[in-house]
């Protein structure tokens, strides 16, 4: 299947507080961003021309900048409606949303501080990482060889691009190999996320996720949290060695990008496509679908 390229597409994207053509959305090469990772982003999904937790992206898009310190100069109100505004210019009600703030380009070196900060918004149509039959069936995930950073080590909690340059790599590599994506440890070798989503376990009727303390909290892990409470389902949140796999019966990850989606296989570790998951699944799709739902 052709993929049109990202920098080819049709349609305007909010730049710096203004609608621009989507092919005029540029940079120049010599960013600080781009050299030297000063930059944030989200990753953000509209149903029914509605974004789940929009608000709590653009707070968390705040909180990132702050921790690379920069600070966003657009409010969360302004970022709201900058969202809602590129998804009515481009003609979308279901799309993924992609805003990013990255240091600009008067000084090229490690020190940016005086470089303008820049923000802009892209909207686009791209379904769930994977279709129904592949989240039903349960993907296949490989364990990746590099490992999370020590919160010493890296700012941990921020959305930052520079961040996801070894998920890049893991992922890369899983897939060359015949997975779908890779799940990472910790730098103490515990279970951690995968490379662009959180992982859960399911044992007995309890579910397990390992503890958000050492990597970026995803506001769809905490959704999925939130519901599994409300329907009753216990949730421990701890550490989890990757020896402990073998005694789980379920898995599953979640994010923007990936939503629930069911895991049958994680390296040497088989799991089954239960009906718990498969529940978890349906609250997910009815709680960011409240309209379809209603009706």
């Amino acid at each position: 299947m052709s993929v049109i390229p990202f920098d080819q597409r049709d349609g305007v994207i909010w730049f710096d507080g203004k609608l621009v053509p989507w092919k005029d959305a540029k940079i120049h090469v010599l960013t600080h961003g781009l050299h030297y990772g000063s930059c944030v982003f989200e990753g953000e999904r509209s149903y029914d021309g509605v974004i789940y937790k929009g608000t709590e992206h653009s707070k968390r898009f705040h909180a990132s900048a702050e921790i690379m310190d920069f600070t966003i100069p657009w409010s969360v109100a302004e970022l709201d409606a900058a969202k809602a505004l590129c998804l009515k210019e481009n003609g979308l009600k279901d799309a993924y949303i992609r805003p990013v703030a990255w240091r600009g380009s008067e000084m090229m070196a490690v020190s940016g501080i005086n470089n303008t900060i820049h923000t802009a918004i892209a909207v686009w149509e791209w379904p769930s990482m994977f279709d129904m039959a592949q989240k039903l069936k349960g993907v296949r995930l490989d364990v990746a060889a590099y490992r999370r950073p020590d919160p010493a080590c890296a700012p941990v909690h921020a959305k930052a691009a520079g961040l996801y340059m070894i998920c890049s790599l893991s992922k890369h590599k899983a897939e060359r190999a015949g997975y779908a994506d890779a799940m990472m440890l910790d730098w103490e070798g515990n279970v951690a996320e995968c490379t662009g989503a959180n992982i859960f376990f399911i044992k007995d009727g309890v579910i397990h996720t390992p503890l958000a303390d050492r990597f970026l909290n995803g506001l769809t892990r905490q959704s999925v949290i939130e519901q599994c409470k409300k329907r009753g389902f216990e949730v421990i949140e701890r550490r989890i060695r990757p020896e402990e796999l073998e005694g789980f019966n379920e898995c599953f990850i979640t994010g923007s990008a990936a939503e629930v989606t069911l895991v049958s296989e994680i390296g040497p570790y088989s799991f089954i496509t239960g009906n718990m998951g498969k529940v978890i699944m349906e609250d997910y799709s009815d709680a960011v679908r409240p309209k379809s739902k209603a009706a």
